[in-house]
């Protein structure tokens, strides 16, 4: 039997979604600029795309940016947003639990003279609220805290944070790859100025994101040329990508409750009947965590095994982030949440999709058990071990 249990790294593309995008690979290949007849019936599409993913959010059309990824999009969200506004200031907020895609440009931008807070999480993966507030200073000029951790699942209240910023003035940019197709995102009740999102997270195709930036946002692009994109992202747009990525909005948009619903029940069965393994814990929030994540960590073992003998069984899964799976380090996220490294590197993150079934969890649950007892046996980790 074959489980696919990774969804939060990628997901199939939904039959559907591949349909619509189909004619626009050989069939409706225009340019989106050109001003033939081919050009206009791009741009036609790529504009119907565009309102249908902004209408999602609660954003205009014009409001919304098409880009190669998430990782594109939340590069020109806080280097934009950083060189457009360093005359007002040289501070950025973020959070030590935020995917690559965003501490590592706050890297980069440390080295070109801005400076970088990173506030700590609570055992849950949620940020402290207050010491958001003490943390914005006068020269704070962006807050980017991401609405769900890809790793844990937690979902931040960004709706109070997004209060925070605009009391103080700062533009908030939340990173929403995980949470968009899942749980519902309103722009204007969240007071969010900046938002990235992916495909591929919610069964559509790879290689298209986008970034909403709301109106008067003062942000420089990342990529200059010809000027697409209302001179925010010069490049021949993936019309194609961007077709098939509003095909998968619309569809979640329809089918996003009753696919919460069902995973939701399906992710508790499993979560509670794997902590009936001794010395098995949570990861993240019980509650407030996305609809399809189930993240453990288990004593005495090493994830990448547990991974191997998964794997060996028809399962696949995922120890965190699907990005850093060739690192031998502990998950940062994990380190943060208060896990000893040793705690972390025995993890495990299921994610669901509207493709699992009951018998696949079953599967699961008979599988993981006696793959973490058989690790067991043979682990080095039991001696001297120090809780």
């Amino acid at each position: 039997m074959k489980v696919y249990m990774d969804y939060a790294a990628t997901t199939p593309v939904d039959p559907r979604v591949f349909k619509a995008m189909k004619p626009y690979f050989s069939e409706k290949y225009g340019n989106s600029v050109s001003l033939h007849k081919e050009g206009r019936e791009a741009k036609e599409a790529l504009e119907q795309s565009r309102k249908t993913i902004a209408d999602m959010i609660n954003g205009k059309p014009k409001e919304l940016v098409f880009m190669g990824s998430a990782t594109e999009s939340t590069n020109m969200a806080l280097k934009g947003v950083a060189f457009a506004n360093r005359k007002k200031g040289k501070h950025i907020v973020t959070s030590k639990i935020e995917h690559h895609c965003v501490l590592e440009p706050a890297r980069w931008l440390e080295k070109q003279g801005f400076e970088v807070t990173r506030l700590p999480v609570d055992k849950f993966g949620l940020i402290d609220q207050t010491q958001l507030e003490e943390a914005i200073r006068e020269d704070t000029i962006l807050v980017s805290v991401m609405h769900a951790n890809n790793e844990i699942g937690t979902i931040q209240d960004i709706t109070k944070i997004g209060e925070i910023c605009k009391e103080k003035g700062v533009y908030f940019h939340s990173d929403a790859a995980q949470s968009f197709g899942k749980v519902p995102i309103d722009t204007k009740k969240m007071n969010i100025d900046l938002l990235s999102i992916s495909s591929h997270k919610m069964y559509g195709p790879k290689g298209v994101g986008a970034l909403y930036i709301r109106k008067g946002t003062k942000i420089e692009p990342l990529l200059h040329g010809g000027g697409h994109e209302s001179r925010k992202r010069s490049s021949t747009v993936n019309v194609a990508g961007a077709v098939g990525f509003a095909e998968a909005a619309r569809i979640q948009k329809k089918e996003m409750t009753s696919d919460a619903e069902k995973q939701t029940t399906l992710r508790d069965k499993m979560i509670k009947e794997l902590l009936k393994i001794d010395d098995s814990h949570l990861n993240g929030h019980p509650t407030k965590r996305l609809p399809n994540n189930a993240s453990l960590w288990f004593a005495y073992i090493e994830g990448e095994s547990l991974l191997l003998q998964l794997d060996m069984n028809g399962v696949s899964a995922s120890t965190g982030s699907a990005c850093s799976s060739d690192s031998l380090e502990a998950s940062h996220v994990l380190l943060a949440v208060g896990l000893k490294p040793q705690e972390a590197h025995g993890s495990l993150r299921l994610s669901l999709g509207k493709y699992t079934t009951e018998e696949d969890i079953d599967y699961v649950l008979e599988v993981v058990p006696k793959s973490v007892k058989r690790l067991r046996q043979i682990s080095p980790f039991r001696k001297g071990w120090k809780q």
